[in-house]
């Protein structure tokens, strides 16, 4: 199945939105970076999310479910440059 990523872009886009007030709010923000041929969605965190604890469960819980409701074909979502935490 090919994607339509331009379609794809504006709904990612549209959940990013939504999400984008609270990530500011503390200081952070997300950039949409790729959508891959195999339905991985790639952001770059940026701000202070790029070093944030919580960043994988806003990614996952927040972003990820957000774009899964409108745009199902979607298998995933990964920040470019999520930090390890040890």
């Amino acid at each position: 199945m090919k994607l339509n990523k331009e379609e794809l872009t504006v709904k990612i886009n549209i959940s990013l939105e939504e999400l984008r007030p609270f990530l500011i709010a503390d200081g952070g923000d997300m950039e949409l970076v790729e959508i891959t041929d195999d339905g991985i969605v790639k952001v770059r965190l940026l701000g202070a999310c790029s070093d944030c604890s919580m960043s994988l469960m806003t990614l996952k819980a927040g972003l990820e479910e957000s774009i899964k409701k409108i745009a199902p074909e979607i298998k995933s979502v990964e920040a470019i440059n999520l930090p390890s935490f040890v």
